[in-house]
C-alpha cells in the first residue's frame, strides 16, 4: 500500500486542506493528544514531510504537560540551551522577544531540531501572524549554475546570533558555532534544502562583502511570496513544522497586546550536505543560560 493510501486510511483527503501550492496545510477534525494510535502520528509526521508545516484549530484542551507528551511521539526532546523545561513560554510582556526575522530554530547548533510544535495560549486580536517558507522549493526555484554554488558553500552559524548583519563579533557569554552546509540533504525525503537564516554570521572562505550579497540572493529565493504561507493564530492552534525543511518568521504587528504561543522541540541529526560531508560543531554550548521566565537571550524565540 502507498503512503498516500495508508495516510488517507487514518486521515482523510477531506480532512487535509492545503493553504497554499507549494506549502502549509490544515488538518481537521482530529484531537491531538499523545495517546493517538501510532498509525495516526505516522500519518502526522508523513503530512509534515510533505506539507512541510501543518495547522490544527480548536486545540485548548492541550496544555504545557500534554503538549510535551504529545511532541516525544515524534523523538527525543531536543537539548534547547534557552532554559530546563521541555516547554518554552514565549511572552511578548518580557519585551525582549527579537521580531521580522527569518531563521531555522537553533541552527548554531550541530544537531539543530528535527521538528517544533507550537501552540498559541494568548492570541492579540489583530496581528501576531507567524510565517513559514519552504526552503526545497526555494532551492529548486534557484537557477542551476546557483544550486551548483550553493551545494558547495558552507556557512558559519552562532549564538549569539548575528541576527541580519553578516558580521562575526567576539560576543560574551554562551557561544555555539557551527559549520553548516548551505544546502543540506534532508534524512527522510532526500530533497536538497538551504540552510541560512538570522544565525548565520559569515560564509566560509568568502569575504563579508561577498558574502552579505550571497546571503540576500539565495534568502531573496526562501522568502518569496510563493514559497510562502502565513497563518493567522487562534487562541489553542497548533502548528507542527519540519524545521529541517522550512525558515519562518513572526510578525510583530499587534501593537502594545500580549501575545503568548509555547513551543515543544524534537532533537534532530546534524545535516549533511551534497558531497556527504556532515556540519560541524565549532564551539560547543557549555553551560544552560538562564531560566525560561528570566532569559534575555531572544535569539530563536520569534514565532
Amino acid at each position: 500500500m502507498s503512503e498516500i493510501h495508508q495516510i488517507e486510511n487514518v486521515i482523510p483527503r477531506t480532512d487535509v486542506v492545503k493553504c497554499t501550492a507549494r506549502v502549509g496545510a490544515e488538518i481537521r477534525n482530529i484531537k491531538l493528544s499523545a495517546d493517538l494510535p501510532d498509525q495516526t502520528i505516522l500519518a502526522i509526521n508523513r503530512l509534515v514531510l510533505e506539507h512541510k508545516v501543518i495547522f490544527f484549530r480548536d486545540q485548548s484542551h492541550l496544555d504545557d504537560a500534554e503538549q510535551e507528551r504529545f511532541a516525544l511521539r515524534f523523538g527525543k526532546s531536543s537539548p534547547y540551551p534557552e532554559g530546563t523545561t521541555p516547554i518554552f513560554d514565549i511572552d511578548s510582556a518580557r519585551g525582549d522577544l527579537p521580531s521580522d526575522m527569518w531563521h531555522i530554530d537553533w541552527s548554531c547548533m550541530d544537531a539543530y531540531p528535527k521538528i517544533s510544535v507550537l501552540r498559541g495560549v494568548v492570541i492579540p486580536p489583530v496581528g501576531g501572524d507567524t510565517v513559514w517558507s519552504n526552503t526545497a522549493a526555494a532551492y529548486l526555484d534557484l537557477p542551476q549554475s546557483l544550486r551548483g554554488l550553493a551545494d558547495d558553500l558552507w556557512a558559519v552559524h552562532s549564538f549569539p546570533s548575528a541576527s541580519k548583519n553578516l558580521c562575526a563579533e567576539a560576543l560574551s557569554g554562551p557561544r555555539i558555532e557551527t559549520e553548516h552546509p548551505v544546502v543540506r540533504v534532508h534524512p527522510e525525503t532526500g530533497e536538497r534544502t538551504l540552510v541560512l537564516g538570522s544565525y548565520v554570521a559569515r560564509f566560509v572562505d568568502v569575504s563579508k562583502y561577498d558574502g552579505q550579497r550571497l546571503f540576500d540572493l539565495f534568502e531573496s529565493h526562501i522568502t518569496a511570496q510563493e514559497n510562502t504561507v502565513r497563518w493567522k493564530w487562534k487562541q489553542g492552534d497548533v502548528a507542527i513544522w519540519d524545521n529541517r525543511a522550512t525558515m519562518h518568521c513572526a510578525t510583530k504587528d499587534y501593537g502594545d497586546q500580549r501575545r503568548v504561543v509555547r513551543r515543544a522541540t524534537i532533537e534532530g541529526e546534524a545535516p549533511v550536505g551534497v558531497n556527504g560531508r556532515q556540519s560541524v560543531a565549532r564551539f560547543k554550548f557549555i553551560q544552560p543560560l538562564p531560566s525560561v521566565n528570566s532569559s534575555k537571550s531572544g535569539i530563536g524565540r520569534s514565532r
